[in-house]
This record gives structure tokens, sequence and C-alpha cells, in this order.
């Protein structure tokens, strides 16, 4: 049987004995386009993510910057971005946000917009150090992993077998137990005391300096505004650590440029990846376990200095390993 040419809207299905002809008028190619737009729509739609972000200035407005691109990058959509200020209207945020399935919360400012959400909507919490009922919430703080600190002091002192800490078990109770499991799991021992107070955390730096070896001993500031504050306490650990060649790490890149010798810090395109990918699983209908996880997408910084100070001579190579090196050239 001959082929009939047939017009571009024209679909032909032909058998050795028989042709059919189905004809699209161009009302059906305009519907069947509809409808398939309609349906690439939906579903960009239900991959978008909605995200609170604290309006805020420069360093930190490149931070969330960086954290909503690894968002969009996992999320393969773009994020709906809702920067909060001071003066925002939290209950005009939460009816405009009543048909969302999963927010994102970045920043305390974000942290506290979520509060105010329906109950039945899913938080996800990104860029804070510390959240109220973590246990309660999903997310992931922008403190290190204990054990990727660990790691790397091993790494780059292997007779290390003491990891020493100060801290204040009201904000750093659960991290510390995730330091002790993490220093069990490389074969250190973690002596942690405990201080309440400015006065409280200078007794147990000088205990703790008292009883360090800096052959196998090296002093952990976690991230803590007690034990860690920054104008009493760091230079007392600093000049102390100097003086007695006791190595010093730090879950805070800052400490690193004052003397520290080395610690980590966010990589923020990556830690927004992975809080895009915990979104993504809840509004999937996933139910992963609860918590907010220690930060493990992570950059790390050495000082130099500080290293040819305790012996630690670093080749090129392994110095390239490290993201940052103090002081710059």
């Amino acid at each position: 049987m001959a082929v009939e040419s047939l017009a571009k809207d024209t679909l032909s299905l032909n058998q050795p004995d028989i042709t059919i002809i189905v004809r699209f008028t161009p009302s059906t190619v305009v519907r069947l386009c509809a409808l398939l737009l309609g349906l690439l729509g939906g579903w960009a739609n239900a991959q978008a993510l909605t995200v609170l972000y604290p309006d805020i200035g420069e360093p930190y407005r490149t931070v969330f910057t960086e954290i909503l691109q690894g968002i969009e990058e996992q999320s393969r959509a773009r994020p709906r971005a809702i920067a909060l200020s001071a003066g925002s209207d939290l209950g005009e945020l939460r009816a405009s946000l009543k048909n969302g399935k999963v927010v994102i919360a970045l920043g305390r400012q974000g942290l506290k917009a979520a509060a105010m959400l329906d109950p039945a909507q899913a938080v996800v919490i990104g860029g804070v150090g510390a959240a109220p009922d973590a246990e309660r919430l999903n997310g992931i703080s922008l403190t290190p992993d204990p054990a990727l600190l660990f790691a790397m002091l091993k790494n780059l002192l292997p007779g290390m077998r003491r990891v020493l800490v100060v801290y204040n078990p009201a904000g750093n109770d659960g991290q510390i137990r995730l330091a002790r499991e993490a220093a069990r799991n490389l074969g250190l021992e973690l002596v942690a005391l405990e201080a309440h107070d400015l006065a409280g955390a200078a007794r147990a730096y000088e205990a703790q300096f008292a009883a360090a070896d800096g052959r196998r001993d090296a002093l952990w500031l976690p991230q803590d505004a007690t034990t860690v504050e920054e104008t009493t306490i760091l230079p007392l650990v600093l000049k102390e650590s100097w003086s007695r060649n006791l190595p010093v790490f730090s879950s805070s890149v800052l400490h690193v440029k004052k003397g520290v010798l080395f610690g980590m810090y966010p990589n923020n395109v990556q830690l927004g990846r992975d809080l895009a990918a915990l979104a993504l699983a809840l509004q999937n209908g996933e139910a992963p376990k609860r918590g907010v996880t220690p930060l493990r997408a992570v950059r790390s910084a050495l000082n130099s200095r500080t290293a040819s100070h305790i012996g630690l001579n670093l080749v090129s190579s392994q110095q390239r390993s490290f993201d940052a090196v103090f002081p710059e050239p």
C-alpha cells in the first residue's frame, strides 16, 4: 500500500498490511502543549524549596548567598528565597507559607521565623551554631564534627594521645558527647573539664596546662562563648600554649588567624547541597532521624608559623592540602 504523504500535524503508523492515520487539529496540539507545560511546571514547583534567611550585610551576606547556591544546585530549581529583617511581619509570612510542605530556615532570624510557622510544616535548619530543642528538629549546625577535627590532629601529629578541652555544659553538653565517641574511635582520650563562668574557665585551663605534655596532648577550643571568650580567655590560652609548645586546634577559623595550629570552617555551597538533600527527602515523604547533626561540609585552615614553632615541619604539598594558610604571604 502506498504511504500517504502527511502534514506536520499528522502521525502515521505503518504495518505491512495497514496504515493508521491520526490527524491532530491545531487546537488539539495547543491543548497537548498546555498539558505538557502544566506537568513540567508542577514538577518544578514540587522541587522548589522555600528558604528563610536573614537580610544582613557583608561578610555574612556572602555566606548565605553561597548556601542558597548549593540549595539551588542540589534541588535543580531556584529556591523561593525570603530575606528576613528585624521588621518582617511573621504573621504575614506564616500566611504566605501555609501551603508549603518544607521550609529551610537559615540563621537565628530564620530559626525564629520558622518557630512561628504551622506545626505541620517540616523545617530544616542551618547556619546556626546551636539550636534549642535540637533533638526535635532536622538540620545541620555550623559546628564542625569533632571526628573531623580529631582525625586531622592524628594526621598531623600521630603521637597525640589525649585531647584536652574546657567547656560549659549549658551549651555544649551534646558536643562533648559526640567528642567522647569520636576520640574513642580514634584511640584518643578526651579530658574534659567543666566551667560555668570566666573565672571557672581560667581555673580549668590552669589545671589542664599544669598536667599537659605537648608531646602527647593537644588542646581543643570548641565553639563556646564562656570557655573560649575572646578578650580574656583566648589570649591567655594562646600565650600559655605557645610558651609550653602545646598544640592547640579550634572549631573556629578565626582562632587560626590568631595563632591556633589549625581549625575548620564551613564549605557553604556544599552545606547548601546537604540542607537541600535533607529538605527534599522530607518533601518526598521520607522520615530521616530527627536531630541537628554536626557540620561535615568543611574547609580547613593552618597557621604555618605555629606549626614551625611546635616543630611541625610541613612540606609544600601538605600545606596545599589546607584551604587557607596563615599568616598570609
